[in-house]
């Protein structure tokens, strides 16, 4: 019997904790789930430590070991470390065990495409066969709990794909800090400078090219954050989000964009360090606002895939496969990388440039949501269908 069939066999039998059945928690639980748009790079997030693969594939972008100076990673555990932006938000929690990771999580599509993967992960159903896109996986759980644990909302400007369904569900958009205009009197100055001059013509071409690049660039990153608000606009409004939580919704969702970063991401200081460390806040800042709710509220981030192990030509990361899932939350059992896990090297790589996928997502959720609110696998089929639920004893 392989893996996959031998957790399909579990999949049957009640959720045990110990030697008895997991009982459901009172109504008062709140779950938050955080979809991290863009896919963002999950080997600058948690570290494989005192790894020479790594080090090699990211001569530019990489983070230092523990001890290698300033921009070190935090050590976490014997092989794996926490970027410095998140020293001051996230690993006092991980100390005192409010956060797990989850590395090489995600979805088995293999698009590479944002649109086509994030509505995967978002309906939560089958890649094989006709999916139903007017139910997400978040509506399904509403109606499988049902009553007051059914409260349900997003924070988002549209209602997102994962809690489209049966049930109806209010969306309240947040507002996002507007990036500054390019300054076109510089490019004035400029151009000025060389007028009439033999570089006239390229510097002027120069900008056409700088402007088109930006452009496409642009584009891009809206797509793939398909609407969502900036790590910034999220910390501004995390007081907001943890009053609705704590006092209207028991289920909520919230996506960030802004992780699209094909290009000068950085390394322990950059885009994405800037950006990590505003979500870090964020998260902390929102546990601080849900005051003693926080012990009875699971928080879950995710992305629609990981980036390339290795840098590309551009000091960036290209779109890639698995990447690391967080859970946060003052009840669960954290303080630890939880899942199936493999030593990081070129062999264990997904087709030569990719963290592989051990950890299927509708598993790994479908383990979470049963222990959280009891649901036996009838009532989980319900929310994924035929995904056998993974066991992480996370709460």
């Amino acid at each position: 019997m392989n893996r996959r069939d031998t957790l399909k066999a579990l999949a049957a039998l009640p959720l045990l904790h110990g030697t008895r059945l997991y009982a459901a928690p009172e109504a008062g639980s709140r779950l938050l789930l955080v979809f991290m748009r863009g896919g963002y790079d999950a080997a600058s997030l948690l570290v494989p430590t005192n790894n020479a693969f790594y080090a090699e594939s990211r001569p530019n972008i990489g983070i230092g070991s523990p001890g290698s100076g300033e921009g070190a990673a935090r050590p976490l555990d014997a092989d794996w470390g926490l970027h410095p932006a998140l020293a001051d938000s996230l690993l006092p929690l991980y100390e005192r065990k409010q956060i797990a990771f989850i590395p090489f999580a995600g979805t088995e599509d293999l698009s590479r495409s944002h649109f086509e993967t994030q509505n995967s992960i978002e309906l939560g159903q089958s890649l094989e066969g006709s999916r139903d896109y007017r139910s997400g996986f978040l509506n399904r759980l509403a109606t499988v709990l049902g009553g007051e644990r059914a409260q349900a909302g997003a924070f988002t400007r549209q209602l997102p794909l994962v809690l489209r369904g049966k049930l109806e569900v209010p969306n309240i958009a947040l507002t996002s800090p507007r990036q500054a205009a390019a300054d076109e009197r510089q490019r004035s100055l400029i151009e000025g400078m060389y007028a009439g001059t033999p570089l006239a013509g390229a510097v002027g071409e120069s900008y056409l090219l700088r402007a088109d690049a930006r452009a496409a660039l642009e584009k891009e990153m809206q797509e793939a954050d398909a609407g969502a608000i900036s790590a910034a606009g999220l910390e501004g409004e995390t007081r907001r989000i943890a009053t609705l939580m704590r006092d209207r919704f028991h289920l909520g969702f919230v996506d960030v964009g802004g992780w699209d970063t094909h290009v000068n991401q950085g390394n322990a200081q950059g885009v994405l360090a800037n950006r990590l460390g505003t979500l870090g806040r964020a998260l902390a800042g929102f546990a601080e606002g849900m005051g003693p709710r926080w012990k009875d509220t699971v928080v879950v981030v995710i992305s629609e895939f990981g980036r390339t192990f290795c840098e590309n030509g551009n000091k960036g990361t290209d779109h890639g496969h698995g990447t690391v899932y967080w859970v946060l939350g003052g009840g669960i059992d954290g303080g630890r990388i939880a899942g199936e896990q493999v030593r990081v090297a070129h062999e264990t790589l997904h087709q030569d440039r990719d963290y592989p996928l051990l950890n299927e997502y509708r598993s790994v959720l479908g383990g979470l949501f049963g222990r959280m609110y009891g649901l036996d696998a009838k009532r989980l089929g319900t929310v994924f269908g035929d995904a056998p639920p993974q066991e992480l004893r996370l709460v």
